[in-house]
């Protein structure tokens, strides 16, 4: 079945949410566990400002929830999918390959859906 027009705008809003390094990072630390801005500021590396801003966009895109508790604001990943479309984007990146673009050491049936 092909995914109709309003799912393949969804996705597409999603990838690029996920399109800098900064979010893939903060998305990695959130898979960790939960954590406030100021937690995710320390691990990071990144200023508190440019945390707040892509926390921003990535809840609005549904990747990632925000709970207050009193004056505390802890952040955490909406569910296990944004997990796995992390893990599987970054292990996919990290593979060897080729210079014809085939993954180095995958098998026949493997190569044409890597």
């Amino acid at each position: 079945m092909t995914p109709d027009g309003a799912d393949l705008e969804a996705a597409a809003r999603l990838f690029r949410a996920l399109a800098t390094p900064s979010r893939l990072r903060l998305l990695c630390l959130l898979g960790e566990g939960q954590a406030t801005v100021s937690q995710l500021v320390e691990r990071s590396g990144l200023s508190q400002p440019l945390v707040s801003q892509h926390l921003r966009i990535l809840r609005e895109t549904g990747l990632v929830t925000l709970t207050r508790s009193g004056r505390e604001a802890v952040h955490a990943l909406a569910d296990t999918h944004v997990g796995h479309i992390v893990a599987d984007a970054v292990a996919h990146a990290a593979e060897p390959r080729s210079a014809s673009g085939e993954v180095r050491g995958a098998a026949p049936e493997q190569r044409s859906s890597a």
